[in-house]
């Protein structure tokens, strides 16, 4: 495997459709295994005998908390590696290597800070989040040793970012791969042969995580990249900092908004179905975090290549780039929705056997994920935004899907309709339908109005 940007590909010259394919299968492998981490804890742990299901949901309502340090890691990956390739796209690699550097010492600061606030006050948060008597002790044992990790979390999720969008699409496969396969036999070994539980899980999460952190530092630090991770380009600046933030709200966002959204749903849930109905969501909510990786995938494959043209001043590149990863994506989007009409089973089998969780999860599947193909729409048109360095607009759409539309919908609808739980559940589709529609509307003007403006100073 070639390992310089200029050999592995071209992001100004190579075919748009060759390039999304090696960019976008590594990335999409990336994000389906880096689910894994949480994925395969959850399937172990849901089958753990006599007390699978209630440590199941225990973990479940961890999964904010979780939510909110990828979030810090995208606020500072993902805000600043759209930026890099635009930099690269313009030829200023010195430029687009500060990024990297102040991203790296930014990410080593939040997960500091994130720890201890984690250690000190994940109890409160935990109960806040849907945890009962019932289900605290293991969501304890979890979060404890997960905390202990955030480091490694911020690092292998924020730098992979940066290699990604330097065009190295099979090593950031490699970085969360290495992490995954760790995960995955650690997972057994700690929960079921040491007899560790829930605490084996999270400490096959962190031993994992760390792996894919190492590797991720050691590839930076390299002669084989592109941009360099160096001592002197880690020295904090707000001039570089500040932008990087800025695009990387929508993405923290995003994610961190997931937490609040988990609250409630499984206020509501546990006010109107209990812990039956909050272990559904759980359920639930992995199988759509799982089913949505490919579309971030894509994106991720299409990012670099859209933010590197743009800054080459390349409009036709740039829009046959965008056209190509929206058929991508709505294409995937439209079979994932077919799967989970048809064969619901199928997605709950994975993470419980238990009779009666697996008949209310069912159904509230096909519910929750009735307007899934839709977001095929929604991902291409809202991650382009980031691609071009927009930050308000892309902000906007991510408070407005979940702030704005669906947070109200979940204590709207059930005072509506006399299923409380059928309620609940319907609130997704609903704010799927409106976000995507609206999102639509915003891209196709302000894509028109740039293509716009890039043809007339390809033609000055």
């Amino acid at each position: 495997m070639k390992l310089t940007l200029s050999k592995e590909v071209n992001l100004a010259k190579e075919p748009i459709g060759h390039l999304l394919w090696v960019l976008a299968v590594p990335a999409i492998t990336s994000q389906v295994v880096n689910a894994l981490y949480n994925m395969v804890d959850r399937m172990y742990i849901g089958h753990i005998p006599e007390i699978g299901s209630v440590a199941l949901t225990g973990v479940g309502v961890c999964f904010p908390l979780i939510m909110i340090v990828s979030a810090f890691a995208y606020l500072f990956g993902m805000g600043g590696a759209p930026r890099a390739s635009i930099y690269m796209g313009k030829k200023q690699n010195d430029m687009a290597e500060k990024i990297m550097g102040n991203s790296f010492v930014s990410l080593c600061i939040i997960a500091i800070l994130l720890t201890i606030a984690m250690l000190i006050g994940a109890r409160p948060l935990l109960y806040l989040f849907g945890a009962s008597a019932n289900t605290i002790g293991y969501a304890m044992d979890y979060i404890q040793i997960y905390a202990i990790g955030t480091i490694f979390v911020q690092l292998t999720l924020g730098l992979n970012a940066f290699i990604s969008c330097q065009g190295f699409s099979l090593i950031s496969m490699f970085t969360v791969c290495i992490g995954a396969v760790t995960n995955i036999v650690l997972d057994p070994i700690f929960i079921f042969g040491f007899g560790m539980g829930v605490q084996g899980a999270a400490l096959a999460t962190v031993l994992s995580q760390a792996f894919s952190a190492t590797w991720a530092i050691y590839f930076l630090c390299s002669s084989k990249t592109v941009l360099r991770l160096q001592k002197k380009n880690l020295r904090l600046s707000a001039s570089i900092m500040l932008p990087c933030i800025a695009l990387g709200v929508a993405p923290f966002l995003m994610q961190a908004t997931e937490s609040v959204l988990v609250l409630c749903f499984n206020s509501s849930l546990l006010r109107y179905g209990g812990d039956l109905a909050v272990g559904a969501m759980t359920i639930l909510s992995s199988v759509m975090q799982f089913a949505m990786l490919p579309l971030q995938g894509i994106t991720q494959g299409g990012q670099p290549i859209i933010s590197y043209n743009y800054g080459a001043k390349l409009s036709d590149r740039v829009k046959r780039a965008f056209r190509l990863q929206t058929l991508a994506c709505l294409g995937y989007s439209t079979i994932l929705w077919a799967m989970v009409l048809l064969f619901p089973g199928l997605f709950v089998a994975i993470f419980t056997n238990d009779p009666e969780l697996t008949e209310i999860t069912c159904w509230a599947l096909r519910i929750y994920m009735s307007t899934v193909l839709l977001m095929g729409i929604q991902i291409s048109c809202q991650q382009s935004f980031i691609a071009f360095g927009n930050s308000k607009i892309s902000a906007f759409l991510a408070v407005l899907r979940k702030m704005l539309l669906l947070i109200p919908l979940i204590y709207i609808l059930p005072m509506l309709i006399p299923d409380k739980v059928f309620a609940v559940f319907l609130a997704e589709p609903i704010a799927d339908t409106i976000a995507v529609a609206t999102t639509a509307i915003l891209f196709y003007r302000e894509f028109k109005k740039m293509m716009r403006e890039m043809q007339q100073k390809e033609g000055g």
